[in-house]
């Protein structure tokens, strides 16, 4: 690029994204993204816990072990090039790399790895509970992780596989920071806090070079990335709320790639310039039937329900582009996720399963839902395909507090809802779909079964608990799908739908990866051809 097309688009870049742009076209070796980024908060990994902010700190900074973008299903080395696991000990040992180096120019060392992963403990921030699992605590922590030259171990409490363990430290906070450089910038003991949520200290494949809240992130490629330097020299995420001036810059070839458009947006872009991608999401939809209401209680009307789900028809009417049909509770693309989809709409069948277990219709139901698209026209469709069975729904909307609100309490009848992991193993979505050891009013546990009033039969809860300690890796996986599969089969709890998002960008853009979490977005392969 010369250096007055520099100039020029560097002079675009500072003023607002409206209206008709100075150039036409983006540089070669910079991707700038239009999309609404004013739920960051915080960019410190110890701090961090929005969507975006998730994103930048997954292109900014390097784990011990992470999911990478050539291929997000495989946990893969990141600053360790091997570890050995020692189940009986609860101990991981970390052999570390010798060719990470950070945006400092600084080598990343096993003294960086300490600090980095006690920092999160002893600042006690709101992603601090994803370690704090492994037993870790800010009087205890310095002892649980040590290191001996380029070795690191990890020790951690409780009954959990080695796997739970590595997916723990491949999350978000478990992300490595530069100690010296952050240090340098601390401030009345905040460890580099307030710094940290300005500028970046890591490894990643991007350094944190320009960030004004509400306008605009900058990140440069990192050169000397262990894994070799980004085609793309900068990345440019400018802050636009309005889906409809995202898709006018787009269209005016202004932008390469624009996150945040509606399903109706995306169906009227026709220039053959641009391209549309579908991403998979990890958040599960779901029906679900409170068992403290007695004539939701058969699991005749259960499997019933499984047949009045005109899953199709919604998916390619009024959520096209923004859900498939998914029907167990771990999200497709990742490790142990069950796949198969043996239901489809089915009046008649539903009708006999309900006959045959003697169940008398019409059964009148109250069904409380979000009030807002998708999910009020969602719930239209549930009450007019379920109504061909006889089960008779009256939908209550409401809003996102009142609804949920509601389900803490187990005072509704069914529910309309979606659920997401809180980090990417399977034992996140275990618990809350098939594990409610205790079922008592007194004991409130966040998951979608207690929630539900469904005692989870024994041999579940003992199969959910085995699956979390299960040393063997690939056995492990083996019982997350095998308790899907029994979950699809047979629970108060009807998943139907996994969420997919959708991305209009430059026909020429390339590699662009968009995981099922805002953790798993990756610009490193990004190309424009």
């Amino acid at each position: 690029m010369s250096m007055l097309k520099s100039a020029l688009f560097a002079s675009a870049l500072a003023l607002p994204l409206a209206g008709t742009a100075a150039l036409a076209d983006t540089p070669d070796d910079v991707l700038v993204i239009a999309q609404n980024i004013d739920d960051i908060v915080a960019i410190d990994p110890a701090q961090a816990y929005e969507f975006t902010s998730g994103e930048l700190v997954t292109n900014l900074y390097d784990r011990l072990v992470q999911y990478d973008a050539e291929d997000p299903t495989v946990l893969a080395p990141g600053i360790a090039t091997e570890w050995e696991v020692d189940a009986e000990a609860k101990t991981i040992t970390f052999t570390l790399r010798d060719d990470a180096v950070f945006n400092s120019g600084n080598p990343v060392t096993a003294e960086d790895v300490l600090f980095s992963l006690t920092r999160v403990i002893k600042l006690n921030l709101t992603p601090a509970f994803i370690l704090a699992q492994l037993g870790w605590t800010p009087e205890n922590v310095d002892d649980m992780v040590t290191a001996d030259g380029n070795v690191v171990t990890v020790k951690y409490e409780g009954d959990f596989s080695p796997a739970f363990v590595l997916n723990v430290l491949a999350a978000r906070p478990a992300s490595i920071v530069d100690k010296a450089l952050v240090m340098e910038h601390e401030e009345d003991g905040d460890m580099g806090n307030a710094w940290l949520n300005a500028n970046s200290a890591g490894s990643g494949p991007f350094e944190l070079t320009a960030y004004t809240p509400g306008q605009m992130v900058r990140m440069a490629a990192n050169e000397d990335y262990f894994k070799g330097a980004p085609e793309m020299s900068q990345v440019i995420i400018r802050h636009v709320a309005e889906a409809a001036t995202q898709q006018l810059l787009l269209e005016q070839g202004d932008i390469d790639m624009a996150r945040n458009l509606t399903p109706d947006q995306i169906t009227s872009l026709s220039s053959e310039d641009i391209k549309v991608e579908t991403f998979p999401q990890a958040a599960v939809h779901f029906l679900s039937f409170n068992q403290k209401t007695e004539s939701l209680t058969d699991p005749a009307v259960w499997e019933a329900a499984r047949y009045l789900v005109d899953y199709t028809g919604m998916t390619d009417t009024i959520i096209k582009g923004q859900m498939e049909v998914h029907q167990a509770f771990w999200p497709k693309g990742f490790p142990g996720s069950y796949d198969e989809t043996p239901f489809t709409y089915d009046p008649e069948k539903a009708k006999q399963i309900l006959a045959d277990a003697g169940i008398e219709t019409p059964i009148e139901v109250t069904l409380d839902v979000i009030n807002s698209a998708p999910f009020t026209d969602m719930a239209q469709s549930l009450q007019a395909s379920f109504a061909d069975a006889g089960i008779e729904f009256e939908i209550l909307p409401g809003t996102g507090a009142q609804v949920i609100t509601k389900y803490r309490e187990r005072t509704h009848q069914a529910m309309l809802l979606y659920w997401g992991p809180d980090f990417m193993d399977p034992h996140s979505n275990a618990k809350a779909f098939a594990y409610n050891a205790d079922n008592s009013d007194e004991n409130y546990q966040a998951t979608t079964t207690w929630r539900n009033a469904w005692a989870v039969p024994d041999e579940i809860n003992e199969e959910t608990m085995a699956a979390l300690s299960e040393a063997d890796p690939d056995k492990r996986l083996d019982m997350y799908r095998d308790l899907q599969a029994k979950v699809q089969e047979d629970s108060p709890i009807v998943i139907m739908f996994q969420a997919s998002y959708e991305v209009g960008m430059g026909a020429d853009v390339s590699g662009y990866v968009n995981g099922a979490t805002s953790d798993f977005v990756y610009y490193r392969l990004v190309e424009k051809e």
